[in-house]
């Protein structure tokens, strides 16, 4: 079987594929100061929950935003697997041309959305990851990434309005029934989660003026606050909860060898 690690600034998700068939998911706080010993027996726990053992592991790839963790993978996968772990980069064999000024910037969740994008829906795409931030992928209609927009994402806009103003606080990150707010709880939320739809709306509607083919593209949201701001608007035609995951099971499909 495949493990899937797809490594972001907040959380960590992991997929088990038998083929292109996901097995099991789940997803774990990203903590930059654990080992790969702890990082091992959690998976272990996590594993045996669904009746699979570490020795049903045979091949492991990793997308990591967060470098300091890409190396405990790493040691995780050579100490308890025996397998080396594939890291997928900007100079990855993927087929995903990147149609930008500098492609080494790229993180690699956005090339994975774009791959996943070509090889699961309709492109042109305009590919929507509702995480720490908020970002924008453009696929070309040939399946490149032609670059987007990166925006603060909803929790990060929730937590700074209850930091900074004295009299505001922490709310659930839910879409009211009405815009209309008629207490402060109400009046946040609709701010928050409305407000951050309209940005949504907004982006799209110049994203799709702007990139060629704009005006067929498929919107894709996925994502951890995805349900929440899909809630709030119409925008969204493709929600897609396992899309780094299934772009990384495609990925080893094009990086292992014995994938293939």
């Amino acid at each position: 079987m495949l493990l899937a690690l797809d490594l972001s600034n907040t959380g960590i998700k992991l997929g088990l594929f038998a083929g292109r068939e996901m097995q099991a998911r789940w997803r774990i706080a990203t903590v930059r100061e654990k080992t790969a010993d702890e990082y091992a027996m959690l998976l272990t726990s996590l594993c045996a929950s669904k009746g699979y053992t570490l020795g049903d592991i045979d091949g492991v790839i990793v997308s990591s935003v967060v470098p300091p963790l890409t190396p405990v993978m790493q040691q995780l996968a050579r100490g308890y697997l025996g397998r080396e772990a594939i890291i997928v980069n900007h100079l990855s064999p993927l087929g995903v041309g990147l149609r930008v000024d500098n492609p080494w910037e790229t993180g690699t969740d956005r090339i994975l959305s774009v791959l996943a994008a070509r090889e699961l829906y309709t492109l042109p795409a305009i590919i929507i990851q509702f995480g720490t931030a908020t970002s924008f992928d453009c696929a070309s209609s040939e399946g490149d990434f032609m670059g987007g927009v990166i925006a603060p994402g909803l929790g990060i806009s929730a937590e700074a309005l209850a930091r900074v103003a004295s009299r505001l606080y922490q709310v659930e990150w839910t879409a009211p029934a009405t815009v209309l707010g008629t207490n402060t709880m109400h009046t946040m939320q609709s701010g928050i989660v409305y407000g951050h739809a309209a940005m949504v709306e907004g982006i799209v509607a110049r994203l799709r003026r702007e990139m060629p083919g704009g005006p067929n593209a498929v919107v894709i949201a996925h994502g951890g606050l995805a349900d929440v701001v899909a809630s709030a608007t119409d925008v969204i035609d493709i929600r897609a909860p396992n899309l780094l995951l299934a772009g990384l099971q495609r990925a080893y499909e094009k990086l292992a060898p014995s994938a293939n």
